[in-house]
């Protein structure tokens, strides 16, 4: 990688949150200008799921631990049975979301899957695999790569002096918890829940429903929307699944979801969350192209991984923050 990147004998650091890896990659490089250590960092992150089955057929048995072979939707399956359950949401939601994030996809060359004459009904007629999670509700396998350049104040003032658009990082919050532990709430993870208070603490912002224009959130099934919609507060716990339902979360909505076609639309996973983060960038600059949301001065990059268990986020703004 470092020859490929012209990087030789630069110093390098490897970051590995599972699933948030690209978001918490992009956190570290933000740190490390932030701290002054450096004016410039290159962040990048990349996955090559065509390559898995090689790799699995390669890797040596962990030894007393017996694979179940649910994957990650047998493992997260319970969790959204369990939030349709605690609040009430009618099976079609999952749905509506599937449909939204391709139709968006569909608008982003850059995603995996262009499903353009997607519909509800396709989605609610496709296979279950862990119920309640379809076929089409779920993300694809992806191979795919993101990159972006963290730089100080003095170089974003360059590039606005030269007329080119940036994105300011207004706050950024990680966050840890334990797979198991006695009263962990998985459908409501209380480190996401810590992640957003802080991230939302130190961009300023109160209300984030009103305050934040655009969000690119990491949604591997479709029924995560409605999850995250309560966990990062943007709903009443119990509440998200109608905000979605109103479409709200559709561009044009109050707080647009996943404009560029999200995780469900494309899912190198290495890569997902940088993407996230990438994407939210590129909407405060105003080069979405087909999937921009109008007038997206503020917006949210957000990552999850393992167990739901680790989470990176950061708020990018096409505004330079008060204290700069």
């Amino acid at each position: 990688m470092a020859d490929a990147t012209g990087a030789t004998n630069k110093p390098l650091i490897r970051v590995h949150t599972a699933g948030s890896v690209g978001g918490s990659t992009a956190i570290v490089a933000a740190s490390l200008v932030k701290s002054g250590k450096y004016r410039r960092v290159l962040t990048m992150a990349w996955e090559k799921q065509s390559e898995s089955n090689a790799m699995w057929a390669l890797s040596i048995p962990v030894p007393f631990t017996k694979p179940v072979g649910a994957g990650a939707g047998g493992y997260f399956a319970p969790h959204v049975r369990a939030y349709i359950r605690r609040s009430g949401a009618p099976d079609h939601i999952g749905a509506m979301v599937a449909v939204k994030d391709r139709l968006n996809g569909a608008r982003n060359p850059l995603a995996h899957l262009h499903q353009p004459d997607i519909t509800l009904e396709k989605v609610m007629a496709s296979q279950m695999l862990w119920d309640p999670i379809r076929f089409d509700e779920t993300c694809p396998s992806s191979d795919g790569a993101a990159a972006m350049v963290i730089g100080d104040e003095q170089a974003a003032d360059a590039r606005v002096a030269e007329g080119q658009p940036v994105a300011w990082i207004h706050a950024t919050a990680l966050r840890t918890e334990p797979l198991a532990y006695s009263g962990r709430d998985q459908v409501n993870p209380q480190a996401g829940r810590d992640a957003a208070a802080a991230l939302w603490r130190d961009a300023g912002i109160t209300s984030p429903i009103d305050e934040i224009d655009v969000a690119e959130v990491y949604v591997p099934f479709s029924w995560f929307e409605p999850m995250w919609l309560e966990n990062l507060g943007f709903a009443a716990e119990g509440e998200g699944w109608k905000l979605t339902e109103a479409g709200e979360t559709a561009i044009g909505g109050k707080i647009p979801f996943n404009a560029s076609g999200g995780v469900l639309s494309s899912n190198p996973i290495g890569a997902s969350g940088m993407i996230r983060f990438a994407e939210s960038a590129i909407q405060v600059m105003g080069k979405a192209g087909d999937h921009q949301v109008e007038g997206a001065r503020k917006a949210l990059g957000h990552a999850y991984g393992g167990g739901a268990q680790y989470y990176s986020m950061w708020v990018v703004s096409s505004d330079k923050p008060a204290d700069k």
